[in-house]
């Protein structure tokens, strides 16, 4: 079984786009994107591959740079960060359940939490699209501030409608992002280079990416650190941290700053290099159904896949 594991596994998309799935754990516990081996074999096959890396920037797109394209020796072209008006709406401070109503005064409020994002990824380099994930429900004055506050950032906003419409709903998209990577203006580089402490690597996500003032650490975890600090120095992090905020409290919503980001445990990943650095309240347990949806795909007498949806 393990042994077949290690082939990645070519899918296909309801409208018949490759698509390789192999790895990918959530980014708020472990690295957050593909394997090594997925990408290099779509970069063989294909002219564009895209790796998501979710889930936020601070999580996802970090580890992709920091730990899997210093790792792997990749070079990114462009970067795309996804954006939805919920999603600014919910950083603006509305309620679930009032997310479908328009709220400009929300959007407007919950731009500084994409901004934050922005101004991250673009610390490594990459060229940057946003893309705005629109849903049936979003109103087109929620859009437009979006798009402006980019346009300020000087990064372009697109309304992708792949939601609706499929891959027609983003072909705008598609097309904006293939001019991006052609234009060869990326400069890759990553937060930290490999001879940086595990110490200061840590601090310096916290700092850069997460807006935080600084580490703390009891002496139980701060021997931790000096004693992998001797044989695995040279390893990258990986911060297991909420998805949900910028810091280590998933209430504290937007864009905080100068809060402290506390360490609670290292775990040490030998084989995979990296050190999992465990910040705040965060169950690295992932959440799985009861029953998962492989037990309802199935091929019918006509060979049709039923199960999909």
């Amino acid at each position: 079984i393990l042994r077949d594991a290690l082939m990645p596994n070519l899918v296909q998309t309801l409208e018949n786009n490759p698509a390789i799935i192999h790895g990918g754990p959530f980014a708020n516990i472990a690295h957050g994107c593909n394997s090594v081996i997925a990408t290099k074999t779509a970069l063989k096959l294909s002219d564009y591959v895209v790796t998501e890396a979710g889930f936020g920037a601070d999580l996802g797109a970090e580890k992709f740079f920091n730990i899997k394209c210093l790792k792997a020796g990749l070079k990114p072209a462009a970067a795309v960060i996804v954006a939805t008006v919920r999603a600014l709406k919910m950083h603006g401070g509305v309620a679930k359940k009032d997310l479908d109503s328009e709220n400009i005064v929300a959007v407007q409020q919950g731009i500084p939490n994409l901004a934050r994002h922005i101004r991250n990824v673009g610390k490594f380099g990459v060229p940057i699209v946003v893309a705005i994930n629109r849903f049936t429900k979003d109103v087109d004055s929620e859009i437009s501030v979006v798009k402006q506050m980019c346009a300020e950032l000087g990064v372009k906003a697109i309304e992708s409608n792949h939601w609706t419409s499929g891959g027609s709903g983003a072909e705008e998209l598609a097309t904006n992002i293939t001019q991006l990577v052609e234009s060869g203006t990326s400069q890759f580089r990553p937060l930290y280079d490999e001879q940086t402490s595990l110490w200061d690597k840590t601090e310096e996500v916290a700092r850069s990416i997460y807006g935080a003032s600084e580490i703390i650490a009891d002496k139980k975890v701060r021997n931790q650190f000096r004693q992998f600090q001797k044989k695995y120095g040279h390893f990258q992090v990986c911060m297991a941290k909420t998805q949900y905020s910028f810091s280590t409290d998933p209430n504290l919503m937007g864009a905080p700053s100068h809060h402290v980001v506390p360490i609670r445990e290292l775990r040490l990943c030998a084989g995979a290099e990296f050190v999992v650095v465990i910040c705040g309240d965060i169950m690295t347990m992932p959440g799985l159904p009861l029953r998962p949806s492989a037990h309802d795909i199935h091929v019918d007498e006509d060979g049709e896949i039923q199960g999909l949806f």
